[in-house]
């Protein structure tokens, strides 16, 4: 008699604002040995949807989640990013692996998420084609990193990143961003007026810019992705 094989089964989340990278992703897994595992994909769009099927009840336990970093906020919930829902999805489901996926070739930026999140992947979007993402996602379904090779170029070249940001200041610039005044931005970010004054010259320094306006320091962050 032929011998049986237990088919294992993966909850596989996708969050990307683009439909055609959802679908291949998909390609992709679907493809990643069809005779012993048979994946499971939820998928969502933004950060809102993203974190409704997270937090829903009826939702899997997810073994693998592919997120965007630049993707529509959800201001309601202080989700501003797919790194936010990647702190999210690591307080609800500590077992999940999470791959994450950016335009950002930013040193800074890379080591803010690497620091922040300590994802199982990290793949710049520039290096990715099918056969690469077929790479990673087997390198991560055995328990193993897989950092993208620009990733590994740029941790080459970093002996040492002095600067680095905490959600408090992702916030503060997020505010800003949208033209908040400083005396409102307490509303949105619970710490007091003199502590968000004290973090915004504290990141003036930290970006070179202690006598830089507000407007420039929103600028100089983008350019250094520590804002999206």
């Amino acid at each position: 008699m032929p011998q049986e094989f237990t088919v294992i089964k993966k909850n596989i989340l996708i969050v990307d604002d683009h439909p055609f990278i959802i679908q291949g992703y998909k390609n992709a897994i679907t493809r990643y040995r069809p005779t012993e595992y048979e994946f499971l994909i939820d998928q969502a769009k933004d950060c809102q949807s993203g974190y409704e099927v997270i937090v829903n009840p009826e939702s899997p336990s997810f073994d693998i989640a592919f997120l965007d970093i630049s993707m529509p906020a959800y201001e309601e919930k202080g989700i501003l990013s797919g790194e936010d829902l990647a702190i999210v999805l690591m307080e609800r489901m500590p077992k999940c692996k999470i791959v994450l996926l950016t335009m950002f070739t930013e040193k800074l930026k890379i080591n803010t998420i690497l620091k922040n999140i300590n994802p199982n992947g990290l793949i710049i979007k520039n290096d990715l084609t099918f056969d690469e993402l077929l790479f990673a996602f087997d390198r991560v379904i055995k328990n193993e990193k897989y950092y993208s090779q620009s990733v590994l170029e740029m941790l080459s070249q970093m002996q040492h990143v002095p600067i680095d940001i905490d959600q408090f200041d992702k916030k503060i610039l997020f505010q800003l961003s949208k033209g908040t005044k400083v005396a409102d931005i307490p509303q949105y970010v619970p710490i007091s007026s003199s502590a968000i004054k004290r973090r915004m010259e504290d990141l003036k320094v930290l970006l070179e810019l202690k006598d830089g306006s507000d407007e420039e320091l929103v600028k100089v962050a983008k350019s250094k992705g520590l804002l999206l």
